[in-house]
């Protein structure tokens, strides 16, 4: 029986590819057989990764990617296409935060930059590639967002953040009933914390010990807990998922608030 987890054949793009989740995910989907596109404004560690990748055995290619950009962010679709003819997967993980800060604390700039970021970027990423798959009558697509258990769990001090991946949530489920004439699934993966440049702040703070108490397996995440669930929502093996938001997070997501 054939691995339905083998992603040969497969071309990927992710964006926010240059640390974080989207690094890590980047090296996973190329162990798996995928050629990945990566995307990000930080060249200089996009070119680490493709050589770390290619190193490995595996096709990468690095492209400069501003989320906020509506022209880059067409131009980072376009160039998987016309490079290798067709894109199977888009990987929305590009993000952002504003810090330890409640409403009253943000201003206007900070706002706009994790919204525009997080949110606003996937929804044109997405929009665009759907265009692209039925222009090039690719026949199928799949889009997967990087959400977070913060879109269900309310801990004060992570506005917008919080409602940036609420969005992104809610976002999963409308475009995956309004994708699925075009034959394109929808899902999202949503993690609990792990230690990323976004989530340092509060997992290298002295309440860390005490936070951790609050999840049911007593530990942050790792990036190879993840390994498992993103392989299965870019592979065929979730052929029949859309609209699922996969949660990762060592059940932190049914303690109590």
């Amino acid at each position: 029986m054939a691995n339905p987890y083998d992603l040969t054949g497969k071309v990927v793009a992710i964006t926010g590819a240059s640390s974080g989740f989207g690094h890590h995910f980047a090296g996973v989907l190329a162990g798996a057989g995928a050629t990945v596109v990566l995307g990000a404004r930080r060249q200089d560690k996009l070119a680490e990764r493709v050589a770390e990748i290619s190193a490995n055995g595996g096709t990468a290619l690095a492209c400069n990617l501003d989320v906020r950009d509506k022209d880059s962010v067409q131009q980072f679709i376009d160039t998987a296409f016309e490079r290798f003819g067709r894109l199977d997967v888009l990987i929305n993980n590009a993000g952002v935060e504003a810090g330890a800060k409640t409403y009253t604390m943000i201003d206007e700039d900070e706002w706009d930059q994790v919204i525009d970021t997080n949110l606003k970027s996937a929804w044109m990423a997405s929009k665009y590639y759907t265009e692209r798959v039925l222009a090039a009558e690719q026949g199928a697509g799949n889009i997967i967002m990087i959400s977070s258990i913060t879109d269900r769990r309310t801990i004060k001090g992570q506005f917008p953040y919080a409602i940036s991946k609420g969005g992104i949530t809610r976002m999963t489920e409308v475009m995956a009933l309004e994708a699925a004439r075009y034959n394109i699934r929808v899902n999202a993966l949503a993690p609990g914390y792990v230690l990323t440049d976004v989530s340092r702040i509060l997992l290298e703070s002295e309440a860390a010990p005490e936070f951790v108490k609050g999840i049911p397996m007593r530990r942050f995440g790792e990036f190879e807990d993840l390994d498992g669930p993103i392989l299965l929502l870019a592979s065929d093996a979730s052929s029949y998922m859309t609209g699922s938001i996969l949660t990762v997070d060592g059940g932190h997501i049914c303690t109590s608030l």
